[in-house]
């Protein structure tokens, strides 16, 4: 009946309003619907819905281990440990003026901070970003394409040195990692791709990236997260007060290259 019911509004719906004279008003109720469901909510941490994973779920642990992978100067770092005083917290940034910043914050606030990125394999890559007077900026990124593609603006290259997850916790002796949290301007994926060993023990409860247009550069499709983490892990949409289960990968659900956070949840953790 639920089916009928809905091909009938379809049906309705579509005579009436599939048309250029309504495209503002389809706009909008387009625009709407992304927000409701978990995109392009970015004004602050409650309706990006991070507050809720922070207060409702890390919080949970007395002494988390988390990752930053990609930790710029430190907001995320701060955040983690003014909800929970006794998180064990390591910080990666590769960009060395932005890594100044993190590291005078990281001596503030007591949390490690390691000056390179997170990737596949370790090594040196270009790391692009715009010209800011001496100070880097929060778009930095492996991609070229995402400085002077997205932003429309000079890339400056530097030459940064690149490590991977596997690597980082077999050299701290890391049993249990609560929260990989990765923001790498599109070069997630890849950062997964080098904690492939440290997934396959499942030694990570929770992993948290943004998916967003520099997905666009990176060639990297939400298809791909899928396969590479579905069989451990249940996926979410992160909404302002809780989780949006995708439980089938649809492309015309996933592919929204627009800023958006996802997390994946290990399963038989009991942490939902």
């Amino acid at each position: 009946m639920g089916e009928k019911i809905l091909k009938i509004m379809v049906i309705l719906y579509r005579a009436l309003f599939a048309r250029p004279s309504c495209y503002h008003f389809n706009k909008l109720l387009f625009d709407l619907s992304a927000r409701g469901l978990g995109l392009q909510n970015y004004e602050n941490d409650r309706v990006s819905g991070e507050g809720f994973v922070l207060h409702r779920l890390l919080a949970r642990y007395p002494k988390p281990v988390v990752l930053d992978v990609g930790a710029n100067r430190g907001n995320y770092a701060e955040k983690v440990l003014t909800v929970i005083a006794g998180a064990e917290l390591y910080a990666f940034e590769p960009h060395p003026e932005t890594f100044s910043s993190l590291e005078v914050v990281a001596k503030r606030s007591n949390f490690q901070a390691r000056n390179c990125g997170m990737g596949a394999q370790p090594g040196t890559l270009k790391l692009y970003d715009r010209q800011a007077g001496g100070e880097g900026t929060e778009h930095a990124s492996l991609y070229r394409e995402v400085i002077e593609g997205i932003h429309q603006v000079q890339a400056v290259a530097t030459e940064v040195v690149v490590s991977t997850v596997d690597a980082f916790v077999r050299e701290q002796g890391i049993e249990r990692i609560a929260m990989l949290k990765i923001d790498t301007e599109g070069h997630e994926y890849q950062v997964l791709c080098g904690a492939r060993e440290t997934l396959d023990r499942g030694a990570i409860d929770l992993i948290q990236i943004e998916f967003n247009e520099m997905n666009v550069v990176s060639r990297i499709f939400f298809r791909d997260f899928y396969n590479l983490l579905a069989g451990q892990f249940d996926i979410y949409r992160l909404l302002p007060g809780g989780l949006l289960p995708i439980t089938k990968y649809r492309p015309l659900q996933c592919e929204l290259f627009t800023f958006q956070n996802l997390l994946f949840v290990r399963r038989g953790g009991n942490l939902l």
